[in-house]
């Protein structure tokens, strides 16, 4: 099934996926007449996997209804194949005889190459004509198709063009720091071995000396995703291997397609410290409302988070920075979906995807005060430094570069060290849990994910267990991709947390069909 990850398993069965994909993406460019994304990635997926993603025309996911016929093209045996094109073709009224433009991307996994030929293949077989861009991360693809389709509006459609537009914005930010230590201008990255490194490498001579990196696992002689990267240090909350800490020194970790990030450090003690996508969302969101304020600009801003947001994160920005948070159900599309709501939508999964999104009228109310000869100078100035905000974001999609520039530049106009902007506010302990069962489908959700509907008796049993403790919450919902259910659990403490994700692990267990050895308690 095409989920909000795309196709995505293990490389050697992938071949005819990535050739039919090449035929739906060149049928969505004749529906649409506009240039389609395909890019070639498995993501924060081990190296042996692979998978498919499409681009939409304005550089967001895939619309809900193609998403079906790409679940029914991949799973069309060959004879039905041309059956199955034509039902789209009539269901969705397309003129074959329209030009087709598709845009091909691919990672650095040993199978991309291969796969994307694949993929160029069914375009070329529609009669449809592709550009193959190659090593590009995930969210340059996405961009390059929305520069493509706005005719150069929003950038020009090349990694170079991406480089200079987010680099240039970037350092007209820092012009705003004052007095930045090159201690305070260096960040270590961790690259997951993936193509994240690589284009940090190719951009670094477009930042000069305003960003001093130095980059770990840089895929030199390291394994895609093993042991690094954004997913591997959110999941184990430790640093990667190969990226030695010194205390308090400011790091990030990209994921292997470079769409997610997460921040980190170690205090003097040696502890680990982790700040994900709501550390970041809360960040951006607070300076982003502050220069609205400076400027005088009232507009309709919100953060959009899901159910796994920490509690003392949604408590802060509603109550100390007044701002509106919206929760919806888990999956890029979804938080994209309701960003684009307000004015100024941020968003950002725990995981570290995630983007700000503004409208049109907010960037024209910008540029009036920028032009106006009657703003004064705070509002001038707080004009320009939201203006060139919006031009280091990049608005298709979560991005791992662009949030990396945004989140130095505001640390350093702030003056900001990596252990204050950790102290805005304290998580709540938690714990992630997932119990295996015969049939995942038996766990339905409402209220964004935070509530069970059945099977009968879950939620009533997981209200009762969540009474027992002091800042308690928990909520299951089950995978996109395997027959497991997720259980969720925060409380005022590492201990209450995980007793309550064992205790409604358990009634998962007996209540929704495990399957396997009953849950054991967490030492």
């Amino acid at each position: 099934q095409y989920g909000t990850a795309g196709f995505r398993t293990n490389a050697k069965v992938l071949d005819h996926i990535m050739f039919r994909m090449g035929l739906l993406a060149t049928l969505r460019s004749k529906k649409t007449k506009a240039t389609i994304g395909v890019m070639v990635t498995a993501s924060h997926n081990p190296e042996e996997d692979n998978g498919v993603k499409l681009v939409d025309p304005m550089g967001e996911m895939v619309t809900p209804t193609w998403e079906g016929y790409a679940t029914q093209l991949a799973n069309a045996e060959d004879d039905d194949l041309l059956m199955a094109l034509k039902d789209i073709i009539a269901k969705e009224e397309i003129n074959m005889s329209q030009e087709a433009h598709v845009f091909v991307g691919r990672d650095t996994r040993s199978s991309s190459a291969s796969l994307s030929q694949a993929v160029l293949e069914g375009v070329s077989s529609l009669g449809g004509l592709n550009k193959d861009y190659g090593l590009v991360t995930t969210p340059q693809l996405h961009y390059m198709v929305c520069c493509q389709n706005t005719r150069g509006k929003y950038g020009e459609a090349t990694v170079e063009g991406y480089y200079k537009k987010l680099c240039q914005a970037f350092i007209k930010l820092i012009k705003n720091a004052s007095n930045c230590t090159d201690d305070q201008k260096h960040l270590s990255l961790d690259g997951a071995n993936g193509i994240g490194a690589l284009k940090v490498r190719e951009m670094e001579s477009h930042l000069g000396k305003e960003l001093q990196i130095s980059l770990y696992n840089d895929g030199s002689n390291g394994k895609l995703n093993y042991q690094c990267g954004a997913d591997f240090v959110k999941v184990q909350q430790k640093p990667p291997t190969g990226l030695e800490i010194k205390p308090g020194e400011r790091c990030c970790s990209f994921d292997g397609d470079a769409d997610r990030i997460v921040y980190y450090y170690s205090d003097s003690e040696g502890k680990f410290h982790l700040l994900d996508g709501d550390k970041i969302a809360t960040l951006i969101s607070t300076f982003i409302k502050e220069l609205l304020t400076q400027a005088g600009l009232n507009v309709n801003m919100a953060v959009v988070q899901t159910a796994y947001a920490n509690g003392s994160s949604t408590r802060y920005l509603e109550e100390t920075m007044k701002v509106t948070v919206k929760c919806t159900k888990t999956g890029v599309k979804h938080l994209h979906h309701v960003a684009q709501e307000f004015d100024i939508g941020v968003y950002f999964e725990a995981n570290g995807h995630g983007t700000v999104l503004l409208s049109k009228s907010v960037e024209d109310k910008i540029q009036q005060l920028i032009d106006s000869p009657n703003s004064d100078d705070e509002k001038k100035r707080a004009a320009l430094l939201l203006q060139n905000t919006i031009n280091v974001v990049n608005q298709t999609v979560g991005d791992a570069i662009s949030d990396m520039l945004l989140i130095e530049a505001i640390l350093a106009i702030k003056g900001m060290t990596v252990q204050q902007w950790d102290a805005i506010y304290t998580d709540l302990p938690n714990r992630q849990l997932k119990v295996k069962v015969a049939d995942r489908r038996v766990i339905d959700t409402t209220d964004a994910e935070r509530r069970a509907l059945s099977p009968a008796g879950l939620q009533d049993a997981i209200d009762a267990l969540v009474k027992k403790y002091s800042l308690a919450r928990s909520f299951v919902r089950p995978s996109g991709t395997e027959d497991v259910v997720r259980v969720y659990a925060e409380a005022d403490t590492q201990e209450s947390a995980d007793a309550l994700a064992h205790e409604v692990s358990l009634a998962v267990y007996r209540l929704a069909g495990g399957v396997g050895d009953e849950p054991k308690p967490l030492h």
